[in-house]
């Protein structure tokens, strides 16, 4: 059955509402509209820019305390496993100063500010490793929190944070008005615990640290010089002819780290997808652990071998090995691939001490 035809009287009277609506809405526009040439913000003139980046890019004394001091809060905090103390020490270093002065001087062809700001790069980098290698032999921390395994995998999500810290540092620096956001680009690209997170490395002798936590600084680094030379061009800083050299090394760059971050990312997809698979198969599946309390499931891959790790707690005796033995060959069925299963069963005793009665 058709519907009924619109009458001419009927589409006069929708026309006429849609035309006053309309109406309505731009005079509220313009009724809260006017020429506020006080909130127009512009880009720093480049005289301006150009200081403000060279007080940054110089090595001065007060930066040498400021990154001292960071890395040692950073290192304290990985040792302790403490996010609040990490966070902490992202605030107070200084070192996105020099990082954005070398995507600017890259772009306007500055030599003189990129071979200073890099000079002090060089030596706040060292500064930190130093500080935290020292620290970490003091304390003879050798068990590793989750916040340092956290910064030894970095994947090309951590790539993706770094451009985007980058272009977000360089905008606020060309503009007085969002300067206030600085400090939380620096939490954003965490420049300084990788840094630690090498030092610690480095003192107690492990090579998957030191190079895991490498990876993932060059990563930030790149990433945010790359991100910030793209932002002060759209910004009309310098020239495209200048800066091409500078963007080829760091699309190069990108490109090469980009290979062993798709390969984590990967990686790093797989593990958890099959971990879902554990948990879902141990609570749903099996007898032993439907009703336990399961602290803790981790998955690594060894080759063709899934190694995976539970954490229990269970009272003393509740678990035996056979039963362990039997989950293990379920889950070997289940997921198709040899597997080694570790259960750690942390015993649990309850107490209750009643109140005295009257």
């Amino acid at each position: 059955m058709k519907n009924p035809p619109i009458s001419g009287e009927l589409m006069w009277l929708i026309h006429k509402v849609n035309a006053w609506g309309k109406q309505r809405l731009t005079d509220l526009k313009d009724s809260n509209s006017g020429e506020w040439h006080w909130l127009v913000e512009k880009p720093i003139p480049i005289a301006g820019l150009n200081r403000s980046l060279w007080r940054g890019a110089v090595s001065s004394k007060n930066f040498y305390i400021l990154l001292f001091l960071s890395g040692i809060i950073s290192t304290v905090g990985l040792l302790a496993n403490s996010a609040a103390t990490i966070i902490g020490a992202m605030i107070v270093a200084p070192l996105m100063g020099p990082i954005i002065a070398i995507a600017y001087s890259m772009v306007v062809g500055n030599q003189r500010l990129l071979k200073r700001s890099s000079f002090t790069l060089f030596t706040g980098i060292v500064l930190t490793i130093v500080t935290s290698m020292l620290i970490a032999r003091i304390v003879g921390i050798k068990t590793f929190g989750p916040e340092i395994w956290g910064r030894v995998s970095p994947t090309l999500l951590d790539l993706v944070v770094a451009l985007a810290a980058g272009a977000a540092g360089a905008y606020a620096k060309s503009r007085r008005r969002v300067a206030d956001a600085l400090p939380g680009v620096a939490i954003a690209v965490a420049l300084v615990p990788p840094l630690s997170v090498i030092g610690i490395g480095i003192a107690i002798g492990s090579q998957s640290v030191t190079v895991g936590s490498s990876l993932l600084f060059l990563t930030n680094l790149i990433g945010i010089i790359f991100s910030g030379a793209l932002v002060f061009l759209a910004q009309n800083y310098g020239s495209l002819e200048r800066a091409r050299q500078g963007l080829i090394l760091s699309i190069g760059a990108i490109f090469i780290l980009g290979l062993p971050l798709g390969f984590s990312l990967e990686n790093l997809l797989l593990k958890e997808r099959t971990r879902r698979s554990v948990e879902y198969l141990l609570y749903r599946r099996t007898m032993t652990f439907s009703s336990q309390d399961i602290r803790r499931i981790q998955v690594e891959r060894e080759e063709d071998l899934l190694v995976v790790e539970l954490e229990v707690a269970a009272p003393i005796g509740s678990i035996s090995e056979n039963q362990i033995n039997m989950v293990r060959d379920f889950l070997e069925k289940s997921l198709k691939q040899p597997l080694t299963l570790n259960v750690r069963v942390i015993p649990v005793q309850e107490f209750t001490a009643p109140a005295p009665s009257n």
